[in-house]
């Protein structure tokens, strides 16, 4: 790897997790309006995220794979975290920010694994490979 390249792969990787942790709040206002986790809005939230970030490269391959299927990743933990803190908050009767804040991200993490159903983890893995999948594919209309 080059020293030049450095600062495009550091942009691309913030790219990814910013473009990531947005997805995974839209995704908790989706399920804060339907009272429902929606585990299955993973894989079109993946399908943008590949879609977005297939756009933004140079060259579709591999970089672009790990980068959509990281920020799919990525997405769905930040919304099992919000979720978490959502509860959190409702029990203490704090706001969100103040109730993320008390509990820390440990308390926060542990609470979002043990509301994972084996559904939430399989969603979650398909949209992460559909993801990746997209996002190495080359445009169509040209040419290795």
């Amino acid at each position: 790897m080059r020293a030049s390249s450095m600062p495009a792969l550091l942009f691309a990787l913030f790219s990814a997790a910013m473009l990531g942790l947005a997805a995974g709040a839209a995704w908790m206002v989706a399920a804060l309006y339907s009272r429902h986790p929606l585990p299955w809005l993973a894989v079109p939230i993946g399908v943008a995220l590949a879609w977005v970030i297939r756009a933004g490269v140079h060259r579709p391959g591999t970089g672009a794979m790990l980068l959509a299927a990281g920020a799919t990743g990525l997405s769905a933990i930040y919304v099992n975290l919000l979720i978490a803190g959502v509860k959190v908050a409702g029990s203490m009767g704090l706001d969100l920010i103040e109730a993320m804040r008390t509990a820390g991200l440990g308390m926060l993490w542990q609470l979002a694994r043990m509301g994972l159903t084996p559904a939430d983890i399989a969603w979650t893995v398909l949209a992460m490979a559909l993801a990746g999948w997209l996002a190495s594919r080359r445009k169509r209309g040209t040419r290795a």
